[in-house]
């Protein structure tokens, strides 16, 4: 009995040992870049082993041509060199491009962290009992969810991509949909207003049934109406539309805050000697070391109490592991980055109508990722362009086939619609049907119900509504 108990303690501190710091490290990669200076200087407040370098980095490269990359530091040893990691040379920094705000307008901005969604869902996350490949699968369900709450992404899609059983990724997913805010992770309306029910135990209520069966023409259904196609009386019908308005239709409506209100590119693309170069736009964070003030300690040995040092061995881990972090952060997202100028070099060289299909798998084969490493380097963050800023998603879409037999992207068919409906005339606006054939004559076949989800994504509203009369 003694053994069992043994066995069962020693898998419980596995788990516990090895889960934060996989959930952080997930967490690093997806934080936008002021979000990342948040989180490294609260740990420099929380961390004493940790402090910044006030001087200025020195410039590795001449300023008219920088090195766009660094090395990765080496991964962290289990082993704890005292001596080498409280020397002076263990830092993360290194040269960079002033291209983000001046320091008195990032002041301005406020330093004050604030949790967003994303960083509520991932603390759940952290908590639930689940395997590395699901965090994983969660993982990317979390960044593929919108600031509202919804998951746009069907499961087999997900699966697809990350190429997972897709039993696997439900599984996953209906954990996730557990989490608070009750409805989060759903796909649509109506499977977010039947999570709040379900939160609230109202499974076999009538108001469920609305939800379930009527949803979408309860605004055009009279009380009486819907008494009769479910056999009740008015009142309870009445009763039943109360629940209804008093839930949110979006999950995260009204209490999480935007993770980046200020757009500030986490990556910059310029052009230099006629080569696209990528850098990292790191100019804000602070520049992380050991602090050299505990050497002393270490080289009192038996002098310094077991309890001190056990303590110093925890910061120290934890700073070592924070540094490498942050440098893997960078490198990952430069890599990515420099793949994706790579495939989309024709949209660089002449624009946004050259944007070409590019999936995230593409991308991680290329850079010898997984797919969900490249979800996480695109999740919110943007980049600096000679074209403007772009979210890093802009570049991911799928293809429309033409009669020529190319590929053109999906955010230039968009384009195009978007396009012929500001040219239409207000008094006769162009139907779907009609925007589908026009686009034939041109060589891009599209059924008519692509069209209708194109421009509904656009979020042009149908013929009818446009329609203008004098």
């Amino acid at each position: 009995m003694a053994n069992i108990k043994m066995s069962q303690i020693t898998s419980l501190r596995t788990e516990l040992s090895v889960r934060p710091d996989l959930i952080q490290s997930l967490k690093l990669l997806m934080e936008p870049i002021l979000t990342l200076e948040q989180v490294l200087r609260q740990n420099l407040a929380e961390n004493p082993l940790l402090e910044e370098v006030e001087e200025q980095p020195e410039e590795i490269t001449p300023p008219d041509m920088p090195e766009p990359r660094r090395k990765d530091d080496e991964t962290l040893n289990n082993k704890i060199d005292w001596q080498e990691f409280l020397g002076e040379d263990n830092e993360w920094g290194g040269s960079y491009r002033d291209f983000s705000e001046s320091s008195e307008e990032r002041a301005e901005s406020g330093q004050t962290a604030e949790k967003t969604l994303y960083d509520h869902l991932f603390e759940q996350l952290g908590f639930a009992r689940l395997t590395e490949e699901e965090i994983e699968i969660g993982s990317y369900i979390i960044g593929n969810i919108d600031e509202s709450g919804f998951l746009r992404h069907e499961v087999n899609i997900i699966a697809q991509e990350l190429q997972k059983d897709p039993e696997l990724v439900q599984r996953t997913l209906n954990i996730i949909r557990k989490f608070d805010p009750p409805g989060v992770g759903s796909r649509d309306l109506r499977e977010c207003i039947l999570a709040q029910l379900e939160e609230q135990g109202l499974n076999d209520s009538l108001v469920w049934e609305l939800v379930d069966k009527h949803l979408y023409v309860l605004d055009k259904k009279s009380v009486t109406q819907l008494a009769k196609m479910t056999n009740t009386i008015p009142e309870r019908i009445q009763a039943a539309l109360d629940i209804i308005k008093g839930l949110s239709p979006k999950p995260a409506q009204g209490r999480f805050i935007i993770a980046a209100s200020a757009v500030v590119p986490d990556l910059v693309v310029e052009k230099i000697d006629n080569e696209f170069l990528v850098f990292h736009n790191d100019k804000n964070l602070p520049r992380l070391r050991i602090n050299q003030a505990y050497r002393s300690l270490i080289k009192r040995g038996n002098k310094t109490p077991e309890t001190t040092k056990n303590y110093i061995r925890e910061k120290l881990e934890q700073a070592r592991w924070l540094i490498n972090a942050i440098n893997q952060r960078r490198s990952t997202m430069i890599r990515v980055m420099e793949a994706i100028v790579e495939e989309q070099i024709e949209f660089f060289e002449h624009g946004e109508d050259h944007l070409k299909p590019l999936t995230m798998e593409q991308i991680a084969d290329k850079v010898g990722m997984n797919v969900a490493t490249i979800s996480r380097v695109a999740s919110g963050k943007y980049v600096q362009t000679p074209l403007g800023v772009f979210e890093i998603k802009y570049f991911f879409n799928t293809g429309v086939s033409t009669t020529e037999g190319d590929n053109l992207s999906k955010r230039v068919v968009k384009n195009m619609i978007q396009e012929r409906v500001s040219k239409e005339n207000p008094a006769m606006p162009l139907s779907d049907q009609e925007i589908a054939n026009i686009l034939k004559k041109e060589g891009i076949k599209l059924a008519r119900r692509t069209v209708t989800k194109y421009r509904e994504e656009l979020g042009i509203k149908a013929a009818r509504f446009r329609k203008q009369t004098s």
